[in-house]
This record gives C-alpha cells, sequence and structure tokens, in this order.
C-alpha cells in the first residue's frame, strides 16, 4: 500500500468507520477510537451468526465475548485458533487478524482463561506531502488477556479479565510529532445467566463491560490521547431442542461504545479540546447521553446483531446472521452465513460476510471469510449444585 503518512495514521485510527459509504458528510458523526480491532469478531462462529456471541453457548473463544459463560462449558479445557484475512475485497493481500484462546475449568466452580489478538496491517509505504519515499512499515497490534470465571449459581456466573494492548502504527518525526508506539491496559466485567433445561431448551443471557481502561497515545503529545473502544454489551440466545439430536437456536446482541460522541460537523477548537479531555471513567457513563443530536443520535449509536445456529447431534452446524449499524453512524450492514463440524475433541467453524453494495456504496468488508479450530483438550466438565 502507498499513502501519505499523515493519511495513512487516520486511516489505521479509523478503521471501525470504515463503511461511510456515500452520505453527505455534515450528516455523519461516528464514533472513533484507537485500537478498533478490539471490536473485531475474532471467531469463525460469531461471525457466520452477525456477531452474535455474548449468550451464545460456551467455546474456546468464549473469553473474547463474555468470561462469565466459561464455568457452564461441557469440556474441562480447550483451545481456539482463528485466521481472517482483512479487507481483501480492496485488494490488500498482507492484512489478517490471528487469535488463540483457551480456558481450564479449575473445578466445577471456577475457571480461568487466556487469548491472544494479532492484527497485521500490511506494508505500507510512507510518503510525504510531495509523494516521495520516506520509509516503508508494517503495522501491527496485538491484545493479551487473562481471565477468572465462577459460578454464583447453577445459572449464573460472573467473570473478570484484564487486558494489556499494544499498538505500533508507524515510526519517525511528521508534521512535528514523533511517532511512537502506544500502550494501554484495560479490563472486562461480565455476567452470564443460563437457563437451559435438561435437554438443551430455554434463555441463556449475557451482559459485558469490555475494554474498560485508559486512553492509548502515539506521541509524547499529552493532548494527544485516543479512547480505546470501551462497550457495553447485552445478548440473549431462544435454544429450541427439536428432539435428541436436532436443535436450533436464535440470538441477539445489543452493542454501544461507551466512548463520548464527537462533535457536529461544525465544531470549534474548545469544543474538539473538551472532547478529547474528558476524563475516562466520567466518558463512560456520559456517553449514554452526550450525542449532539439529542436522544435519537444517541439511539443510533447501538449495534444490533441477530443469528441463528442450527445444530445437528452437536457435530454439523449451520449459521447465518445480520449485522445493523445505522448510516451516520458508520453504516456497517451485513448478512453471513457459516457452517461448523465437530469430531471427536476436533472442531473447524467457518464464516462468509455476503457481498453488498456496488461502486463506492461497496461494502469493504464483502467476501470476508474466518476460519476457527477448536481443540477440546480436557475430560467433560463436573457437575456441581451450588447452595
Amino acid at each position: 500500500m502507498r499513502k501519505n503518512a499523515a493519511y495513512t495514521l487516520g486511516l489505521l485510527l479509523c478503521l471501525s468507520s470504515l463503511q461511510t459509504f456515500a452520505q453527505r458528510a455534515d450528516s455523519i458523526n461516528v464514533v472513533t477510537t484507537a485500537v478498533p480491532m478490539l471490536r473485531i469478531s475474532p471467531d469463525a462462529r460469531a461471525g457466520g451468526m452477525g456477531d452474535v456471541g455474548i449468550a451464545t453457548s460456551p467455546d474456546a473463544n468464549s473469553s473474547f465475548f463474555n468470561q462469565a459463560k466459561i464455568p457452564f462449558a461441557k469440556e474441562r479445557s480447550a483451545i481456539g485458533l482463528t485466521y481472517t484475512p482483512w479487507l481483501k475485497d480492496l485488494g490488500l493481500n498482507d492484512v489478517f487478524i490471528a487469535t488463540v484462546a483457551g480456558y481450564h475449568q479449575i473445578d466445577e466452580i471456577t475457571s480461568i482463561s487466556g487469548s491472544l489478538r494479532y492484527f497485521n496491517l500490511g506494508t505500507i509505504q510512507f510518503t510525504d506531502f510531495s509523494g516521495n519515499d520516506l520509509q516503508r512499515f508494517v503495522p501491527r497490534e496485538f491484545a493479551i488477556d487473562g481471565g477468572y470465571s465462577r459460578k454464583l449459581s447453577d445459572k449464573i456466573g460472573v467473570g473478570i479479565a484484564l487486558r494489556f494492548i499494544y499498538s505500533n502504527l508507524g515510526t519517525g518525526t511528521f508534521n512535528g510529532a514523533t511517532l511512537k508506539p502506544g500502550t494501554a491496559v484495560a479490563g472486562d466485567i461480565s455476567f452470564y445467566y443460563n437457563g437451559l433445561n435438561e435437554e438443551g431448551t430455554g434463555f441463556t443471557a449475557g451482559a459485558v463491560m469490555s475494554n474498560l481502561g485508559s486512553k492509548i497515545a502515539y506521541t509524547n503529545d499529552a493532548r494527544g490521547k485516543d479512547y480505546i473502544p470501551a462497550n457495553l454489551g447485552i445478548g440473549g440466545v431462544y435454544t429450541k431442542a427439536i428432539d435428541d439430536v436436532n436443535k436450533i437456536a436464535f440470538g441477539i446482541d445489543i452493542n454501544k461504545l461507551m466512548v463520548p460522541t464527537p462533535p457536529g460537523s461544525v465544531r470549534t477548537a474548545e469544543e474538539i479540546e473538551a472532547y478529547r479531555n474528558k476524563g475516562v471513567v466520567g466518558s463512560w457513563f456520559s456517553s449514554f447521553g452526550d450525542a449532539p443530536g439529542g436522544f435519537n443520535e444517541e439511539l443510533k449509536e447501538f449495534q444490533i446483531s441477530t443469528g441463528m445456529e442450527y445444530s445437528y447431534n452437536d457435530q454439523f452446524f449451520a449459521r447465518a446472521g445480520y449485522f445493523y449499524e445505522a448510516k451516520t453512524k458508520g453504516n456497517r450492514r451485513f448478512f453471513s452465513v457459516g457452517a461448523g463440524v465437530k469430531y471427536n475433541k476436533l472442531g473447524f467453524n467457518f464464516s462468509y460476510l455476503v457481498p453488498t453494495g456496488q461502486g463506492i456504496n461497496r461494502n469493504p468488508l464483502s467476501n470476508t471469510t474466518r476460519f476457527s479450530l477448536l481443540f477440546d483438550l480436557g475430560g467433560d466438565a463436573g457437575e456441581s449444585t451450588i447452595e
């Protein structure tokens, strides 16, 4: 890729708003953050269900969506690997996301987990404003997590996670600012309700506050710190056991970034400074009522994922889903499909994002594929009765 350095950094910092499409600029007010890869679904199963994952049945990748599900997993230990070529529809062949995650149930009540996300943004040729070559660089980001979860009862679980974030988008001095890798720390708090009966029919629900942490800076200028994607997510799934071997589940996730909404299209220097200088903790709460357009605009900041999963004998799976985001808040809208197979202790999941739009309105995430391998390492999880 060949980009002007300043433009490139802006692009990397705003990946979460790629799909602004052909709208009037003054109608768009996208909530953007640094390290948007933390909000990219890293799992082929969820990818096939429109990014639904908060209240689905637990598996090796549960730590990416809801730590509190893990004590309810059927297997005592598991590991998951996922590879996602990113933005291939734009002709980029060296951009990808790779993840590894796993958990272990210490006993019938408590579990620990860990995960790693790695985002390679491809090789970029930095240039000056005259188009002269400056340097080639490979921006990359990663996040390392460690989690703990526990059953509070036979139906309720809670979890916490700590995360270290590293983001290296460039080196050198541009426009008087010396670039450096950005680092941040964050945490997740999660809740899970398991209302399934012995046949596997029932309702499950979850709630997660994720990426609650510090701002991140790419220069030594204290005024240049950016928000990371703190997020509130709630989800529910209804599962119906049709018979001994057939099940079908329908799920929905609703997510909202707990990040301040930028000022409107006409922004004064004072408004921009006030936006950037908001305290982190205060911004989590004010983000639910700070949209310049009032309550109507605030509602548009909620993203909705819906999905379904059909399973046969817990060995063969078919999935479909839809993701919705308002036009003025990024306009990511897509259908996805997926499939999975599990044999003994090995599972494989695949998902595909259905192309939408034409020309400048084409979804840049069209044709995105995800591939996940799951390995069950331990025996069956123990049963417990918690008074």
